[in-house]
């Protein structure tokens, strides 16, 4: 009973600092996951080229993010990233965010296109359209709509993932929340209000993933 009540006073009492994190969080996430829709979309056409090389490329990247933990990635493009180049904690972060998200975009994005009708590009081809023009004009904008409901279901993923930026010492939601608990040696009533402030972030996401469904199936 005692921790509900801490949780109610930390809610309460401490919601401009997270309202702080939470913008962190925000701004790191929006920031990776359109690096990682661009690195995901440029993979995803290296695996379709059909040209052996592009292929082995993509499929390397592919299996390197998926064997290896996130943590692990994000440390390694931190601590790398920096030792090359001056720049700052947030975009080397976003970058780490970005190179994980972006294999498994690839994989969305690369499914959606494949499943398009192949006589769409024969039809493209037939009107004088070169292989990337139809790509651009005619798969593309297709193949994401057919995606949607997984980059959706990504993006919520990639938010979540969003935490494990404050091991490099980002003062996003989590990060907040563990030197709160740190300096109060009470943990549990900062991490469940922590808890309530992604639940909010991944329903508020949902509902709009939820309507960009419904919108985009009316208009098929």
């Amino acid at each position: 009973m005692s921790s509900i009540l801490e949780f109610f006073e930390v809610f309460i009492s401490s919601y401009d600092v997270f309202l702080n994190g939470l913008w962190i969080t925000l701004k790191l996430s929006i920031a990776s996951l359109l690096i990682a829709c661009v690195i995901g979309l440029f993979f995803a056409i290296l695996k379709i080229s059909n040209i052996k090389l592009l292929e082995w490329i993509a499929d390397a990247y592919i299996w390197v993010v998926r064997g290896t933990p996130l943590i692990v990635q994000i440390f390694i493009l931190y601590y790398g990233l920096t030792d090359i180049l001056l720049i700052p904690m947030f975009w080397a972060g976003a970058a780490g965010l970005a190179f994980h998200s972006g294999a498994y975009i690839a994989e969305i994005i690369r499914g959606a296109i494949q499943s398009i009708d192949k006589g769409q590009g024969e039809a493209g081809s037939s009107l004088g359209m070169s292989k990337g023009l139809t790509m651009r004009r005619i798969i593309l904008p297709q193949a994401f709509r057919r995606a949607v409901p997984s980059l959706g279901n990504q993006f919520i993923i990639g938010i979540k993932d969003s935490s494990l930026i404050s091991f490099i010492g980002m003062q996003d939601l989590f990060g907040v929340a563990s030197t709160m608990g740190s300096n109060s040696f009470n943990f549990l009533p900062y991490y469940l209000t922590v808890a309530v402030y992604y639940l909010l972030i991944v329903l508020i996401l949902t509902i709009i993933v939820s309507k960009i469904e419904k919108k985009l199936a009316q208009s098929d």
